[in-house]
């Protein structure tokens, strides 16, 4: 944003009539803004910046982000002057209108930023939640299959174990069973066939 200061007078405000008002002053201020006149800007500048921060305030309620909305309006001003249509209202209220506007921008901005970030935090607040609970449903599940190994015949519980929990191979569990292979497929098929039964009970 580029901070607007009073532009250096290049030669002093015309005088307005003395019959004039002060819509028609400002009105006037503003057609010479439009064709690039600084001294007619820092005139109005003058003029219009205590009401316009008027507004943005009673918007706004900070100070601090209220003067900064403000030198944005009136930075518009000095860019859009030629905008300004006087059938349509009083110059000032041209003017404090954008101000108005502004305002009201940067309220909504703050807060899609605010809903944006609350959506976030949720977002990880469930996917937090999400993972603590598969830990504990997998801790659940083994603590069954652990109870349920429990139930089966030594045998059966040795070879399943072996082959299943340990990941050895069928013939590795022979030799470290010292049975033969066929016998362990038969101890291993004979649990795994008890196992489903008690862990669809429990």
């Amino acid at each position: 944003m580029n901070a607007i200061t009073h532009p250096p007078t290049a030669q002093p405000p015309t005088a307005q009539p003395p019959t004039a008002t002060i819509a028609e002053i400002e009105a006037h201020l503003l057609a010479r803004v439009a064709a690039g006149d600084r001294a007619a800007f820092a005139e109005l500048y003058d003029r219009m910046m205590p009401r316009v921060l008027g507004i943005v305030i009673r918007v706004l309620r900070d100070v601090a982000q209220s003067e900064e909305v403000a030198q944005d309006v009136l930075l518009e001003i000095w860019q859009l002057a030629g905008r300004f249509d006087p059938e349509r209202g009083s110059a000032a209220g041209w003017m404090l209108r954008k101000a108005h506007s502004r305002a009201i921008d940067r309220v909504r901005s703050a807060q899609s930023s605010f809903e944006r970030d609350s959506r976030i935090g949720i977002r990880d607040l469930n996917e937090h939640q999400d993972a603590v609970e598969d830990i504990v449903e997998t801790r659940i599940e083994s603590e069954r299959v652990v109870r349920a190994l429990a139930v089966l015949p030594q045998a059966q519980r040795e070879a399943v174990t072996l082959a299943h929990l340990n990941g050895y191979s069928h013939r590795e569990v022979a030799e470290l069973l010292h049975i033969p292979v066929g016998t362990v497929k038969t101890r291993i098929h004979a649990g795994i066939g008890r196992l489903r039964a008690e862990l669809s009970i429990a």
